[in-house]
């Protein structure tokens, strides 16, 4: 059985394959009254959209979202709403050479293994192109959180790390992140990551990256313990990103390096509120929103599809050797910016409505 939804009140199940003829999703548990368009998703779609630099993969799409259901006279309904974007730059003949050779690093073998059958154009349903669709889903998602909490809330993500090159948190703007290619906050990093891109590029070869994702203005109290817990949910659908082999809360790995003292997130009360004097916790305790920002970072490997040779297998269990031809992202974290906000704008909606 496959796994196609996600989220318990606010549900959201995509459809459709890399190279098929259109893509989909039908968001559920959204409530009644809502204002809503087209235009209102378009945005967050504009965003992740490929083949706007030179930096990410020349396949042209314009990503044009249309609803087909759930909305009337530009209010949500509280009934079912149905997504669909047409595909308009499928070129299925770029992987007629991989049809019974499964590429490295690839879903191709895993789902050969456990269905007996894989689309080995551009990776059907594990193919990238399936994100658009959950950006999609953020961005009626970031409608549901408007209506139900009363302060402003945001949700940004930035690229903070390619290959081994960092940020430098000190220069961290968010107003820059949406003005650059690469979603970075520091534009003193921009040139060395436009450098190992290119290189990579011309080499034949990709980089993976690190992404950060910040929501401020939740109040405390979102969360379920024991299962349910906020994190452990934003971590699942973070690493239910493509490419995705690793999710961090606040301080995450790093807080090993920390003694007790140090890593404890002190509380005080200010003008009659608790206020907390650092946020290591990433805004989560026990699984339970503090009402400070809610911090995530995920890493996403190097794109496995490269024109270096490398050694794998065909269908038939024999030894061979494939390089991967056609368009793709030198480094596929940077579009994945745009996925990471979204998978936390449907996290944090299906909380809200559990909650407020």
């Amino acid at each position: 059985m496959s796994s196609n939804s996600l989220g318990k009140i606010f549900c959201f199940t995509t459809w459709g394959e890399s190279h098929g003829k259109a893509i989909g999703c039908v968001v559920d548990g959204v409530p009644s009254k809502i204002l809503l368009s087209e235009k209102d998703i378009q945005y967050y779609l504009d965003k992740r959209r490929p083949g706007q630099s030179k930096f990410t993969t020349q396949r042209k799409e314009k990503d044009e979202v249309e609803i087909l259901s759930g909305v009337f006279d530009g209010l949500t309904t509280g009934h079912p709403i149905s997504l669909i974007i047409k595909n308009e730059d499928q070129r299925p003949k770029d992987y007629s050479d991989l049809k019974n050779t499964f590429r490295p690093g690839h879903s191709d073998f895993t789902y050969w293994a456990k269905y007996g059958i894989h689309d080995y154009k551009g990776g059907g349903r594990s193919s990238a192109r399936e994100t658009a669709m959950r950006v999609a889903a953020g961005g009626i998602a970031r409608k549901v959180i408007e209506s139900k909490v009363k302060d402003h809330v945001k949700i940004k993500g930035a690229l903070i790390q390619i290959g081994n090159i960092k940020i430098n948190y000190n220069n961290w703007n968010d107003e820059l992140i949406d003005q650059n290619d690469f979603f970075s906050p520091d534009k003193k990093i921009i040139p060395d990551w436009e450098k190992i891109i290119l290189e990579a590029r011309k080499n034949g070869s990709s980089l993976g990256a690190i992404i950060e994702v910040r929501c401020s203005g939740l109040p405390a109290g979102l969360g379920e313990p024991i299962y349910d817990k906020l994190d452990a949910e934003l971590a699942k659908a973070m690493m239910s990103i493509n490419a995705v082999k690793g999710v961090e809360i606040g301080k995450g790995f790093e807080s090993v390096t920390l003694p007790g003292e140090s890593n404890v997130d002190e509380i005080r009360i200010k003008n009659g509120k608790p206020i907390f004097l650092s946020n290591n916790s990433g805004g989560i305790l026990g699984g339970i929103s503090t009402g400070q920002d809610i911090i995530v970072r995920f890493c996403v490997k190097p794109t496995s599809s490269i024109l270096k040779s490398r050694k794998t297998i065909d269908i038939n269990m024999k030894e061979t050797e494939i390089s991967t031809k056609g368009r793709h992202d030198p480094c596929v974290g940077i579009r994945a910016v745009p996925v990471g906000e979204a998978m936390m704008a449907t996290t944090i909606a299906d909380h809200c409505l559990r909650f407020l």
